[in-house]
């Protein structure tokens, strides 16, 4: 058997097109089967300058956007292509704004027992589609509950320091690599595709990727 095309995904679990980009990969693996993948998520800050405890969501939406109404517009197109890929992004359930390190080291502790990808849907589909608070300890710790990971583990390793030194220092590299935007794909360590593109691009990137392994 060949061996897995390595795709490295670098988001930010609280940007609403790499909760769209998840889905159109998922899609474009589904449509390549003959091609074995092995998916890593990659910390990324969209706001690097959130407080660790959060803040509202209106305030945040006021000094990103300049105000709440003034994302709005942006909020009805984000919805309508979650729509389409049979997502739920509820905007207006989102009370709190969270800074998310404490998710990225849940999605790097949920990598060493293989539940990454179920980790980062969890945390998204509770932000995105339910309105969670995703600076709230409780909140994270029944989230890695559900995928799996053991809830008294994962409330100690959130109330230390554990990964977050690896976290920043993961997110650094990306920014130190010249990623400006999220989500970015990379297919085998070396094309890189950005934003959520339709299933059938990134498809044709997993082929492509599949071909420069097999040509060594």
């Amino acid at each position: 058997m060949s061996k897995p095309v390595r795709i490295d995904v670098v988001s930010d679990v609280v940007c609403p097109w790499c909760f769209i980009g998840k889905k159109r990969l998922e899609q474009a693996i589904a449509m390549t089967p003959g091609i074995p993948v092995e998916v890593h998520y990659r910390p990324y800050f969209l706001n690097d300058w959130i407080p660790l405890e959060g803040m509202p969501r209106e305030q945040y939406l006021t000094i990103k956007f300049g105000s709440p109404e003034s994302y709005k517009g942006i909020a009805e197109r984000v919805s309508a292509a979650a729509v389409s890929e049979g997502l739920v992004y509820a905007s207006d359930s989102i009370k709190r704004q969270p800074n998310t390190r404490d998710a990225h080291r849940l999605i790097r502790w949920a990598e060493a027992i293989g539940k990454a990808p179920g980790m980062k849907q969890r945390l998204m589909d509770l932000y995105f589609s339910e309105g969670a608070d995703l600076s709230d300890r409780d909140v994270l710790v029944q989230a890695a509950a559900d995928v799996g990971l053991d809830p008294a583990q994962v409330r100690a390793g959130l109330a230390s320091d554990q990964d977050a030194a690896e976290v920043e220092q993961e997110v650094q590299a990306a920014k130190d690599a010249g990623i400006q935007g999220v989500p970015m794909f990379i297919f085998g360590g070396k094309l890189a595709v950005s934003g959520a593109q339709a299933p059938e691009y990134l498809a044709q990137a997993i082929a492509r990727a599949a071909q420069t392994e097999e040509a060594g």
